[in-house]
């Protein structure tokens, strides 16, 4: 990495640490540990580390650092959960939770082959073993491999999606941007034995979650 590139991601994670006070030292290292630049295209590694979403391709983008941080930080890992992930754009979530479930596994879902063909190469150079990318299919998520502890969606929908609940375990955790195409809330779910356990995460913006059960393809 050059020196200006170590130099905007020291600052990266100095205004992560000060904007989420509550972070988890666990999720920062993660993030830390994960090289955003081998997830970018070529002409964008100069602003890997700006806390911006960048165009990855496909309509799609990498997330913000922000959003990053706070949505790794809401499924509450702690190191052997089954982890779905659907949205796997450039793979850089699924790299930064495969480090926070060494004992674990993730399974991400991704509907652009050329996007999923990507990041599994890139997850496979870095080592990411514990890694599944796969195509997205007719039904969300990845009901074979149900129950999941955890489940993080990267694009958002206009409700909590039934078959993403009943994918979760017990206890389990589902992460999702809620709201229009426009704007959403992200949302905590839990799973709990009287229902679901709601918390709000705050305001944000990401590409919509397509398909029967959350937005039609226009």
């Amino acid at each position: 990495m050059n020196n200006d590139l170590s130099k905007a991601k020291e600052a990266l994670f100095r205004s992560l640490r000060s904007a989420l006070g509550g972070l988890s030292e666990s999720v920062l290292q993660a993030i830390q540990q994960v090289p955003r630049e081998r997830f970018v295209p070529p002409e964008s590694r100069h602003m890997a580390y700006l806390d911006i979403p960048l165009a990855i391709g496909a309509g799609q983008t990498i997330s913000q650092p922000y959003i990053v941080a706070l949505m790794t930080q809401a499924l509450e890992l702690r190191g052997t959960e089954r982890v779905l992930e659907l949205g796997t754009g450039s793979g850089y979530q699924a790299a930064i939770i495969s480090r926070l479930v060494p004992q674990g596994s993730l399974v991400t879902v991704e509907r652009v082959p050329e996007l999923a063909d990507r990041a599994r190469a890139v997850l496979k150079e870095l080592g990411y073993a514990n890694v599944t990318v796969e195509l997205a299919g007719p039904t969300l998520g990845s009901p074979g491999r149900a129950p999941f502890d955890a489940i993080i969606v990267t694009a958002a929908a206009p409700r909590l999606p039934p078959s993403l609940v009943d994918q979760l375990a017990p206890g389990g955790r589902l992460v999702i941007p809620v709201g229009s195409r426009d704007m959403q809330e992200l949302v905590q779910a839990r799973r709990t034995d009287e229902g679901l356990s709601l918390r709000m995460l705050g305001p944000c913006r990401f590409v919509p979650l397509l398909g029967p059960e959350p937005f039609p393809e226009e």
